[in-house]
């Protein structure tokens, strides 16, 4: 993202908070530098991004993180800037709004309900069958979810909750297979996207720990054109003209139903930007740029031809701060995950089921040779925090 916008000749301007300026930032293509003790501060956020522009000239203004998504929304609407307003991007952050959107645009989403009136909480129970999900609004993922499995266990949370119990929803658990479509959007036309299966679904791994899998689907199989025709609904549904999303789907194993599950308006994390790119050469993060500068320059965008090929990653914690991959040397070995006490590798080829195939295998071995189980996070965010 920030290489692709220097190669294209822009200033660029990083802001990040203080305690990650030691990170691996492409610096040599970052020509200002500034951190702040909090991102989240959107008062001293939007101070300082106005006085930079008193003798900066800034026209576009990206988020590189799923929690920035709103900030950037609300400083493009404070420079008066195009792009992604306020409104616009509660449907990618806010997991009430982007399923009432969905659903009143036609498209399948589990049943769900706001936590306002507790006579509303009474009904929705009453009318749909245990278990629930308990799930933050402005969270991405997995983070802060609960399974309840009766109205007491609600009501025990939501005191626990207090004045933060509106800031979350209540939904049907539809237990099924996962799956994710990663597009970019272009004039409100869907100009490239690809369909992945996870192994594990994510809450799961998150709740239970696990090994963390996604893998490309058939190109051409059924399930695949099925979901890549709910995407593009859904991305009319909820308005979406330029940018990059990563949505996510369920299939339920007791009605066979795809379901609308969540999208964030950026690209998917785990390194998915990273399997999409050796399944379809393809880069997200560099698309996204050449995205937001051809909206700016009213010019005209086209990603690179999709390849068609096939990839997959799986990563785990780790109980070793290194962890010894020398032992899978299969050829289809492509990209190794280099982080402390994590283990991760991406795979890829042109057969599908060769992907599949050595994603099981690989699953059961990282489950030996390297799985540890770390803590959940707890902090619940709002929409201004």
């Amino acid at each position: 993202m920030v290489r692709e916008c220097k190669a294209q000749g822009c200033h660029v301007i990083l802001i990040t908070e203080e305690e990650r300026e030691h990170e691996p930032w492409p610096r040599e293509a970052i020509h200002d530098f500034f951190m702040m003790p909090d991102l989240s501060d959107t008062q001293a956020v939007m101070n300082g991004v106005s006085y930079l522009a008193r003798d900066r000239a800034i026209d576009v203004i990206i988020a590189l993180d799923d929690y920035d998504v709103e900030m950037a929304a609300t400083l493009r609407e404070h420079l008066r800037l195009s792009g992604m307003g306020s409104t616009l991007v509660r449907y990618f952050r806010d997991k009430l709004a982007m399923r009432g959107q969905a659903a009143a645009g036609g498209v399948r989403v589990p049943g769900f309900t706001g936590i306002f009136n507790y006579d509303k909480l009474r009904e929705f129970m009453a009318n749909t069958p245990p278990p629930w999900v308990l799930k933050p609004r402005a969270e991405a993922g997995a983070v802060g979810i609960r399974k309840l499995n009766e109205p007491e266990e609600l009501w025990r949370a939501l005191d626990e909750l207090g004045d933060l119990r509106s800031y979350h929803l209540l939904e049907d658990f539809v237990p099924g297979d996962i799956y994710h479509v990663d597009s970019i959007t272009y004039g409100g036309e869907v100009k490239f996207a690809i369909v992945h299966k996870y192994g594990r679904p994510p809450l799961s791994v998150s709740h239970d720990g696990g090994v963390f899998s996604t893998r490309t689907l058939p190109r051409d199989g059924d399930e695949a054109k099925e979901l890549l025709a709910i995407n593009a609904n859904l991305l009319k549904a909820l308005q979406m003209k330029d940018g990059v999303t990563h949505a996510e789907f369920i299939r339920g194993h007791a009605d066979g139903q795809l379901y609308f599950l969540e999208i964030g308006a950026r690209v998917g994390g785990a390194n998915i930007a990273e399997t999409v790119e050796f399944a379809s050469g393809i880069n997200l993060w560099q698309e996204w740029a050449r995205v937001e500068l051809a909206r700016a320059r009213n010019e005209d965008y086209n990603p690179p031809a999709d390849k068609g090929g096939y990839a997959g990653i799986i990563i785990c914690l780790a109980k070793q701060k290194r962890a010894d991959l020398s032992g899978y040397q299969d050829p289809e070995v492509v990209w190794r995950l280099e982080k402390d006490y994590h283990a991760g590798l991406i795979i890829a080829s042109q057969d599908p089921t060769r992907i599949e195939n050595l994603l099981n295998d690989y699953t059961d071995r990282f489950g030996q040779d390297f799985l540890a189980v770390g803590p959940k996070e707890t902090k619940i965010r709002t929409f201004s925090n």
